[in-house]
């Protein structure tokens, strides 16, 4: 139960979900993430400790925050992860503890972040043609992402959900091919739509397949229903297969942004709270902790980036301004 006030921002949304990633490197060079070479990887000396990060999820568990996602980067090339994972589980029982990988480490790891406490898994995947994922991701690795999905399940995660980002013009054509396996592996596949936060700077909304898009192009083929009882802070929303096959997820955040409910704040592995994915201001707990602050302070500054929390990202509008940090940097 919390033992501090609510976190609450000026536009009467509460904050329940803290993204924390915990590096900002990657066994993977995504396109629509970053370069291929030359990225400018954060010094360990600027990477918050595991107990760092653990006094500020606990601060921010007792200001009512119920859920807790691991991003990166890629957040299993963090050496002894699961060691975070326990610390983590032990601020709440009840606490839901869920991660955002590539899926290539899960083969190897899957059974013991169980073991440790994790709740749930979130696996990104483009594409299932093994030479789109080479020129996607510029490694050969399709084979080790399918068999960390394997992996996980046998781990008894469920549901495990795969995300997929579209970009016209390279895999828009595996829309419905995506989905049925998915459905046939018993997968809840969420398309992402891709959002301006590569490193390069070169997004394109001219390549941007709207949620609507996709959601007609499956619908066309394997017909779609509401999902009852949607949560309006999920990113993703949840269509379900009309013949009883599973659910789809649709994520459309920049033609169809879900801002007015958003429920999340981010802390980046240097340890800078943001409030959004595209926020141009950051809120530096790491100086904060190796000041010798308190838990007080900690809430305090927790409250005034909260109080701060933009009403939303502005994509598309004349004011809008792309972060400096790619999304590798930030945590997804």
């Amino acid at each position: 139960m919390p033992s501090r006030a609510h976190l609450v921002d000026t536009h009467g949304r509460t904050v329940r979900d803290l993204r924390i990633s915990v590096t900002d490197r990657c066994n993977l060079r995504c396109t629509y993430c970053m370069p291929a070479e030359g990225m400018p990887w954060l010094p360990h000396e600027q990477i918050l400790t595991y107990e760092e990060i653990v006094r500020i999820a606990r601060v921010a568990v007792e200001c009512g925050v119920t859920g807790v996602r691991l991003t990166g980067g890629e957040p299993t090339v963090r050496r002894e992860l699961a060691t975070l994972v326990r610390q983590l589980r032990a601020l709440s029982p009840a606490l839901d503890l869920s991660i955002t990988t590539n899926g290539i480490k899960l083969a190897e790891m899957a059974a013991e972040l169980r073991e440790a406490g994790l709740s749930r898994v979130n696996i990104s995947l483009d594409t299932l043609v093994r030479e789109r994922f080479v020129q996607i991701a510029r490694r050969d690795r399709l084979a080790d992402v399918l068999m960390g999905i394997d992996a996980a399940r046998r781990a008894g995660f469920a549901p495990i959900k795969i995300n997929t980002v579209l970009m016209r013009g390279f895999n828009d054509d595996e829309i419905v091919s995506l989905a049925g396996w998915a459905r046939d592996e018993g997968l809840e596949l969420r398309f992402i739509e891709w959002m301006p936060l590569d490193f390069q700077q070169k997004w394109d909304r001219e390549k941007l397949v709207s949620a609507a898009e996709t959601h007609d192009a499956i619908h066309a083929v394997y017909p779609l229903e509401p999902e009852e009882g949607d949560d309006p802070s999920a990113p993703a929303r949840p269509w379900r297969y009309c013949d009883g096959k599973g659910r789809v997820g649709f994520v459309g955040s920049v033609s169809n942004p879900f801002c007015g409910s958003c429920d999340r704040i981010r802390l980046t592995a240097d340890g800078q709270v943001r409030t959004c994915l595209f926020a141009l201001k950051e809120w530096d707990f790491r100086a904060l902790l190796r000041g010798g602050a308190d838990d007080g302070a900690i809430e305090q500054l927790m409250r005034d980036a909260v109080l701060r929390k933009q009403p939303g990202h502005l994509i598309g509008q004349a004011e809008f301004r792309q972060p400096e940090r790619g999304m590798s940097s930030i945590g997804g």
